[in-house]
């Protein structure tokens, strides 16, 4: 008996977005798989963050077909893509360094108890998903601010993780860290996808995609130029694609032969 591979949890086919005169978008394809983490990669203006942002429901695509689990759907508004199980970690965190971990956590979605929040409730819950991820978040009761940036980092994910999300979109989820906080997020994103985690991450560095993705999907000007396999495309094919020093734009992911 012929395996049907599984559909993508997640998958864009021919997805558009215009702001003004300018398509920032044409005709973009992705998927991404459970258990599997796809690298966005691409230039400054290739349209990668706009891509996210379409993902989340941010700003809705105005073509194209957004599917979940092979069948289609809308996505309008974040709460759509939440409801989905999508969850977004920006860049810049979106962290109120006043509040401490639990308060982070929990910020717009207090556990009440007769009325009055249920701090230990929520500090219980703060503990066992931190420890689930990772050990290194010292005090949950101080302050997000004086955290490290590592810290933050995995602060932001395990927020996003409350709802159990089965997509994650990370947005240069290692810019500002220095090389030991860095292996410790690629470490936890490694932990997500061995959980049946699909992981989309932005990234600018290479190092970082060949040591952690397993697919990589590149933009150029709004549009694909490429999908590689991580573990067999060399990194100079890869930035080839980003540059444009080869011109590929494929109707659907390439990989999808391969059952992804």
């Amino acid at each position: 008996m012929v395996r049907v591979p599984e559909p993508p949890l997640l998958a864009l086919r021919g997805v558009c977005k215009r702001y003004g005169a300018v398509e920032v978008l044409t005709d973009v394809e992705l998927e991404i798989h459970a258990g599997q983490v796809v690298a966005l990669l691409g230039d400054n203006g290739a349209g990668k963050s706009t891509l996210v942002k379409v993902i989340s429901g941010v700003t809705p695509a105005e073509r194209g077909v957004i599917e979940w689990e092979g069948r289609q759907v809308h996505i309008r508004r974040p709460h759509d893509a939440r409801d989905l199980g999508i969850a977004t970690v920006y860049q810049d965190l979106a962290l109120c360094g006043n509040l401490d971990v639990v308060g982070n956590l929990f910020l717009g979605r207090e556990i009440r108890r007769y009325g009055f929040l249920d701090e230990m409730e929520m500090e219980r819950r703060t503990q066992d998903l931190l420890e689930r991820l990772t050990r290194r978040v010292p005090d949950l009761r101080g302050p997000v601010a004086s955290l490290s940036s590592g810290q933050r980092q995995t602060v932001a994910i395990a927020r996003s993780l409350l709802g159990e999300p089965r997509v994650l979109l990370l947005d240069e989820p290692t810019a500002a860290l220095g090389f030991e906080q860095t292996g410790e997020i690629l470490d936890l994103i490694d932990r997500l996808r061995d959980r049946g985690l699909g992981v989309l991450i932005i990234s600018h560095n290479m190092g970082d995609v060949k040591a952690l993705a397993d697919r990589a999907a590149v933009l150029r000007l709004g549009r694909n130029n490429g999908f590689f396999d991580v573990n067999t495309a060399s990194q100079e094919q890869i930035i080839s694609s980003v540059t444009g020093a080869t011109e590929n734009v494929p109707r659907r992911p390439a990989f999808r032969e391969s059952g992804w």
